[in-house]
Order: structure tokens, then C-alpha cells, then sequence
């Protein structure tokens, strides 16, 4: 079953393409070795999933933005899409099937590090039909994770690489999860390579980039050389220990910010979301996309939003507006601006 097309209303101006999933979170003593246990204290139920977590991230930045998605005709389902329907985000392009709604377990420790299991066949069965693609790709910027199916992904980068230049939208790949996780899943390794060397702005975390890489010294020499002015910028991102911004052959380190950390589910979701927002849909965008500095600036609000995030339980939740972001900014002596 594919999704609704959307046919009678203007594309958003940002279209996210992934998993609007539910999360069910246990507050877990310890995260368990193997053969090991923990003791859950708090048992939770919340929304998540790396296209719903960006796209609501977005909308709370003030951004018009849709989903591309697909879930489960059965409570679950329901859940996410009660969730979403409380937010701004245009969800006309959800589709529903009879597919499980794709859900993770997350055992959250007291130091906000987490495991997350996920289960539920609704996401990956996502199919575009070629009114849903048009429509996604007449969006001034489209994002897909990672965790996209193959054949989804494979279809938005071959399309926006078929439009002229003119009428592309900004592409936005998120590497969001190691090889063997996403193998028979999620979006293939020829098909990263494509997006690797075509998409507007590539992010890969820090699992994920060494995973497919080789290694982090590798991801870094790899993207360094591959991601040319022309190309656009990569970031890497490390959790605590901050970015690597990657941009005309250079490199650049990013500090994260230092919070009191609860959950750092999601993290990495909010920082897209905010690199989304300031780098590619700012509405005083630098003149020369080479700007190293506005290129940084970017990087540094999206870290902004991502320790904003983890202040809070559950991802979107804790995803802040723009009048917090820039609070947050100048409270630790950065120019929001």
C-alpha cells in the first residue's frame, strides 16, 4: 500500500522520508552485558523514529515540513499517528498498512547511555508510487535516513540526480546506523555510496561512520576526499566528543556543549534537525556555500538543539523552539545569529 500524494496541496519545503515509530523506554538500572540483567524502574511509552523525530524537530523550529512514512494499521499505529497529529507536520503521505508499526525497545541508563531494539515490518515496506516521489522531490529540501528501504532510497537519489540542477532539491542523507544493522533493511551500501557522493549535506554518527568506513581516522580522510566544494559539506558527529565538520577537502572540530545529560535518545536526530534548519532553509543563507564559518556557525546551533534534547526524556518531547535554541546560545556565549 503506498501513501496518500498530497495531489491537491503545495509540497512542504522540507520532506523527511522515515520511520514514525513508537518507542517504549525503560529507565534501566544498568546497561545489561551479556548473560547480564538490569532492573527497569520506569516503564514508558513515547513517539519516535528518525523521519518523525526530524520532521517534528523542524516543525518546532517553525519550519513547514512532511513526512514520508509508512505504519501499522493496529495500536501502535494509531499511537504514532495521534502523536503526530498533534504537531504542524503535513502527515498526508503517511501510508498505513497490515504490517506491525515499526517499534523500538530502549533500556535508558542513569547516565542517559542507551541500547535500542527494533522491531515491526511497517517502515520497511515503504514503496513510492511515482505521484508520492514527485511530490517528495518538489520540496526544497529532502532527508532520508539510513534506515530507509533500499528501493526508496534508491529511487529519491536517482530521481533528484535526473532533474536539472535548477530544479533539485537539497539532498539530506543521514548514515544513521552500522552496515550489519541495516543490511536487508535499510539502505545498501552502493546505494550510501551514490548518496555519499551526490547529496547535498551527508551526516554519519559515530557508530555508523567508523562501521562503514573502516574506522573514524578513515571516515575522516574518506569523506575529506570525496565531498569536494561542488559535492557540498559531511559531519561527522561523536556524542559528547563533539563534530567533525568536513568541507573542501578541510576539516574542522566542533565542541558539543555540556549539559546534565538525561536521555540521549534522539540526539542525534534533533542535531539534523537543527543543521537542516540553519544550514540549508536559513533565511539569510551565506552567499558562498564554501563558507567555512557560517558552515560552523550551522554545526554549532545544531548541537545546540541536540543538548537541548537531552535535558529531557524521549526525543520529541524534549525538541526545543527557536526562541530556546538561541536562549541556550547565548547562555553559553554563542551568537545565535
Amino acid at each position: 500500500m503506498t501513501g496518500s500524494t498530497g495531489g491537491e496541496r503545495d509540497p512542504p519545503r522540507v520532506t523527511a522520508v522515515g520511520a514514525a515509530a513508537v518507542d517504549e523506554w525503560y529507565a534501566v538500572s544498568n546497561l545489561p552485558e551479556p548473560d547480564g540483567g538490569a532492573y527497569a524502574s520506569e516503564v514508558e511509552t513515547a513517539p519516535g523514529g528518525v523521519g518523525a523525530n526530524v520532521a517534528v524537530g523542524l516543525d518546532r523550529l517553525g519550519r513547514d515540513v512532511g513526512l514520508v512514512s509508512r505504519v501499522g494499521d493496529d495500536e501502535y499505529g494509531r499511537l504514532a499517528r495521534s502523536w503526530l497529529a498533534e504537531t504542524g507536520v503535513d502527515v498526508s503521505r503517511v501510508a498505513v498498512g497490515d504490517d506491525p508499526t515499526t517499534r523500538s525497545v530502549i533500556l535508558s541508563a542513569p547516565d542517559g547511555e542507551r541500547a535500542i531494539v527494533t522491531a515491526g515490518e511497517s517502515f520497511r515496506e515503504l514503496r513510492l508510487d511515482p505521484p508520492t516521489l514527485e511530490s517528495v522531490v518538489a520540496s526544497e529540501v529532502v532527508f532520508l535516513t539510513a534506515y530507509a528501504p533500499d528501493r526508496v532510497a534508491r529511487a529519491v537519489l536517482d530521481r533528484v540526480l535526473d532533474l536539472p540542477e535548477t530544479d533539485r532539491p537539497a539532498l539530506v542523507f543521514d548514515l544513521s546506523g552500522p552496515v550489519e544493522e541495516l543490511a536487508g533493511r535499510g539502505t545498501e551500501p552502493e546505494t550510501v555510496h551514490g548518496y555519499l557522493h551526490g547529496a547535498d549535506l551527508f551526516v554519519a554518527g559515530g557508530v555508523a561512520a567508523p562501521a562503514y568506513f573502516g574506522g573514524r581516522e578513515a571516515a575522516v580522510d574518506r569523506l575529506a576526499a570525496v565531498r569536494s566544494p561542488d559535492v557540498g559539506p559531511a559531519v561527522l558527529t561523536h556524542g559528547a566528543d563533539g563534530m567533525t565538520v568536513i568541507a573542501g577537502g578541510e576539516t574542522t572540530p566542533v565542541d558539543a556543549f555540556e549539559v546534565d545529560v538525561v536521555d540521549t535518545t534522539g540526539a542525534g536526530d534533533a542535531f539534523l534537525a537543527g543543521l537542516i534548519d540553519r544550514w540549508l532553509l536559513a533565511e539569510e543563507e551565506p552567499s558562498d556555500r564554501r563558507d567555512r564559518d557560517a558552515l560552523v556557525a550551522a554545526v554549532r546551533f545544531a548541537a545546540a538543539v541536540a543538548a537541548i534534547n537531552c535535558t529531557e526524556r524521549f526525543t520529541q518531547t524534549g525538541l526545543p523552539t527557536r526562541e530556546g535554541v538561541e536562549s541556550f546560545l547565548a547562555a553559553h556565549g554563542a551568537d545565535p545569529q
